[in-house]
């Protein structure tokens, strides 16, 4: 039996780890309750103003975002890390 990977999010330019906990709805949410400033708007993938690079890790989304996302970038507002995430916001 394989244990689940604690999820967390890894800030790139200062290497701060910050837990995801199970009752974070998003990366986003995640980032604001550490006073980590993120710049956002709709919350719900529509215009993405919250868009970050992924440099490691996987994240499932809670509903698939309509704005354009392109490979090696995620948004904050709507997903979530699948383990253990690096991201440059």
């Amino acid at each position: 039996m394989s244990e689940k990977m604690p999820a967390s999010i890894t800030l790139a330019a200062t290497g701060q780890c910050i837990e995801f906990k199970a009752g974070d709805q998003c990366a986003l949410q995640c980032l604001e309750t550490k006073k980590i400033p993120v710049s956002y708007q709709c919350r719900e993938g529509y215009c993405g103003a919250c868009r970050a690079t992924l440099i490691a890790g996987n994240v499932h989304y809670n509903e698939e975002p309509l704005a354009f996302v392109r490979e090696g970038e995620i948004l904050l507002c709507c997903c979530k890390p699948n383990g253990a995430i690096t991201i440059n916001i």
